[in-house]
């Protein structure tokens, strides 16, 4: 051997072993501008603890923190001690201490896909990734692995199980994943997933908070701390750390029994220098997600949803009058057309209203603009799907049925999660959409399962919440994907105005996007806005934040085709705003189509519909009022 070969050897040694001192790991991502340091640290005598920071420009944005997973494997190993010569031996709650790096495999990945829909056509996923596999001291049998992903948009972990040479059950009893972030850091807070925000210190919490959580930190940065692959293990949450100053953790709803090889869900720290990247960065999340395995996504149709409250043949037809008239492609069945919903004796493959389901469905077929259906999505409470879930799919699909809304779904426990998971890939593969409420937040699932087209897990509109919850919004809850914010628009109990209205279009990310959600057609009453309904889509090829001052006012502009739709809310006071128009192509002229609040117009709506050219380079003025917003349809001059 070579001197130089015995350099590289003793390199790739002491690279691989790590079996005599305590590594420091570090990663980058693709653009260098987020560094992850991965170490231990003797934290007693004998007792290494995991740990990691993050560095955001040289920042500091996540401040050394703890990492490790609490397992109890005690009723595991005596069923395989009675099954194997020699025990396996204890791990119990310090599973994680003192476990030594045995070797550290390094990867890369740069692709694009395409999404089913999305937000943007395009995907790229480009990370740098390190496995850290460890194995404990005193029996090699004990191994984990911990993954870290580093993109530019946000860093990503998780830990990994290999499979256990007597096949080891491990149930996971708590995941002590810490963020300890700079000192005044503040959090946008909710305690549960349709509750309101509130701007809070990283103390005195009143409950544990939901996620995504996302952070003001005192020196710049904007971080929020997601959740992705959520598929088969208990949710999380966020609680404060009472001994460790301006810590949080993952608080799971519960513990986890899993079966080697297995993973835990992704711990995502999204990073950006303002809020907007974080909605523009998103994509992170599905990126996280494996890829579909469903080969025809033709029937997987986004669109806009009105909801049928009467349930009756009349009332149905008219709403599909009013869908096929004014470009809405499904409505809505909403609970009790089957009988109670909250009961287990109601049989959901019944009709107890006074209408006839499969007359209504072949009326839609006949429906619609340039030959497309209305068509008809089902409400089903969880009882229901419970009981007949395998019966009422099939069984859907062959009336004609195009998706099931899943009402008051469980969320939180490992076995609700899992029957969820479940839920999802059977209507998948009968040809059914999905629409999953009350309180389920998505967590990226949806690239593995695109049949799931949106979610609740939001203070929407059907609670009528102000103005400035909607400007909260786009920055905490839509994040971490679509949420079905039902819009309403006639209703009296507006607090926003209509205009405000109007624009949540574009704000609210939902490929079946409910809207006019408390009227009926018979209050349309000619108002000329309701074109910016008809012409607006609801899935999208491209998005961009132009104004992101969270809980003050916000503009998103988003592309389909070659038309651009811009939406613009303030919070509960009114402003004056210039909309700069520089994400236009260069070079070409646009016909902008400009809806604003005006107390002078003499409708009930008081909404002012104007017209006038413009092109890249340009801005326009925009007066909003309290409560107020207005919405931009830029479509090209041929």
């Amino acid at each position: 051997m070579t001197r130089f070969s015995l350099l590289i050897f003793a390199l790739l040694s002491t690279r691989l072993a790590f079996s005599q001192t305590t590594p420091t790991i570090r990663l980058q991502s693709p653009d260098g501008k987020l560094d992850v340091v991965f170490s231990q640290k003797e934290i007693s005598p004998g007792k290494r603890q995991m740990t990691y920071r993050v560095d955001f420009q040289t920042k500091p944005v996540i401040l050394e923190s703890g990492l490790g997973i609490q397992v109890d494997n005690h009723i595991f190993e005596q069923a395989m001690a009675q099954k194997v010569s020699s025990p396996v031996g204890a791990a119990g709650a310090g599973w994680c201490d003192n476990l030594s790096v045995k070797n550290v495999v390094r990867t890369q990945r740069d692709t694009t896909w395409k999404p089913v829909y999305g937000e943007r056509s395009q995907i790229r996923d480009h990370y740098n990734q390190i496995e850290i596999q460890l194995q404990k001291d005193d029996n090699p049998n004990y191994k984990l692995s911990v993954f870290i992903r580093a993109y530019n948009e946000g860093i990503a972990i998780r830990y990994f199980f290999p499979e256990h040479p007597q096949g080891l059950y491990h149930r996971v009893m708590a995941e002590n994943t810490e963020f300890t972030l700079p000192a005044d850091t503040r959090a946008w807070f909710t305690g549960w997933a349709q509750g309101a925000y509130s701007l809070r210190p990283l103390e005195n919490w009143p409950d544990m908070a939901e996620r995504p959580l996302t952070l003001q930190l005192p020196n710049g940065p904007c971080v929020s701390l997601a959740e992705a692959a959520l598929t088969d293990y208990a949710m999380t949450k966020y609680k404060l750390v009472p001994d460790k100053p301006n810590t949080i953790v993952t608080s799971m709803y519960e513990s986890a029994d899993l079966m080697s090889d297995v993973g835990t869900p992704w711990r995502v720290i999204m990073v950006a220098d303002r809020p907007g990247q974080l909605l523009e960065n998103n994509d992170i999340l599905l990126n996280l997600n494996p890829p579909t395995t469903l080969v025809n996504t033709d029937w997987i149709k986004p669109g806009k949803v009105m909801r049928e409250v009467t349930l009756t043949d009349e009332g149905a037809n008219a709403c599909i009058d009013f869908a096929a008239a004014h470009n809405l492609q499904y409505i809505l069945f909403d609970w009790k057309w089957y009988g109670p919903a909250f009961s287990f004796n109601s049989d959901a493959t019944k009709v107890v209203a006074k209408m006839d389901l499969q007359k209504i469905i072949e009326y839609g077929k006949s429906k619609g603009r340039s030959g497309a259906p209305v068509g008809i999505i089902l409400y089903v409470n969880l009882q229901a799907l419970y009981k007949q879930m395998d019966e009422l799919f099939p069984l859907y699909k062959k009336w004609g049925v195009k998706g099931v809304k899943f009402g008051f779904v469980q969320v939180g426990s490992h076995r609700w999660m899992t029957w969820l998971t479940e839920a999802k890939r059977k209507a998948m593969e009968n040809g059914l959409m999905v629409n999953v409420h009350d309180e389920y937040r998505p967590t990226g699932t949806s690239r593995t399962y695109p049949n799931v087209m949106t979610q609740e897990g939001i203070r929407g509109n059907e609670e009528f919440p102000d103005a400035t919850h909607n400007t909260v919004l786009p920055f905490t809850r839509y994040i971490v994907g679509a949420g079905d914010y039902t819009i309403c628009y006639y209703d009296k109990r507006l607090k926003n105005t209509h205009a405000h209205q109007l624009a949540m279009n574009v704000i609210s990310y939902s490929p079946l996007q409910s809207v006019f959600w408390y009227d009926k057609p018979a209050l349309y009453g000619g108002e000329p806005e309701i074109e910016f309904f008809e012409k607006v889509p609801t899935v999208w090829d491209e998005t961009k934040v132009i104004h992101d001052a969270i809980g003050e006012y916000v503009t998103i502009a988003r592309r389909s085709g070659s038309d651009w739709f811009v939406g613009t809310i303030s919070n509960n006071d009114g402003r004056s705003l210039k909309l700069p128009l520089d994400f236009l192509p260069k070079g070409k002229n646009y016909t902008a189509h400009i809806y604003s609040d005006d107390p002078a117009v003499p409708t009930k709506t008081q909404v002012r519909v104007t017209t006038q050219k413009v092109k890249a380079g340009q801005s326009l003025d925009m007066k909003l009022l309290p409560r107020g917003g207005q919405a931009v349809w830029l479509t090209p001059v041929l």
